[in-house]
């Protein structure tokens, strides 16, 4: 059932989520500065490439200071805006009984896009 899922998440716009994740990630890790939240995008893409069976763990050994502190930069240079985008999404998915998985998986992907430091895909 998870990759009949995975399969239509593709179909109806999730590869192009994907790519823009994937682009914003080569960009960010053309510059120096910005390889942490490059590396953070891609691992949003990759969850967002076969959403389905994946799940979102928390690192136990990356809670410090640093994550706390990345976190907060990622939420106000952009990670808000890919929550809310994230959110909307998963209410407009949510209005149709058929929507409802998807609108959950858009919702999974939103937790990960508002503090993406600190977790992991599984």
């Amino acid at each position: 059932m998870k990759i009949i899922g995975n399969i239509i998440w593709l179909v109806f716009g999730g590869i192009f989520i994907a790519i823009e994740y994937f682009i914003s990630s080569i960009l960010l890790c053309l510059t120096i500065i910005g390889i942490p939240f490059g590396l953070q995008t891609l691992k949003l893409g990759i969850l967002a490439l076969w959403p389905f069976g994946s799940q979102i763990v928390s690192k136990t050994e990356a809670h410090g200071c640093l994550s706390v502190i990345m976190n907060i930069l990622w939420f106000f240079v952009g990670g808000v805006w890919i929550f809310l985008s994230h959110i909307g999404f998963g209410i407009l998915f949510c209005i149709t009984i058929l929507g409802i998985p998807f609108g959950l998986q858009h919702f999974k992907l939103a937790g990960l896009a508002l503090t993406p430091f600190g977790h992991d895909v599984k």
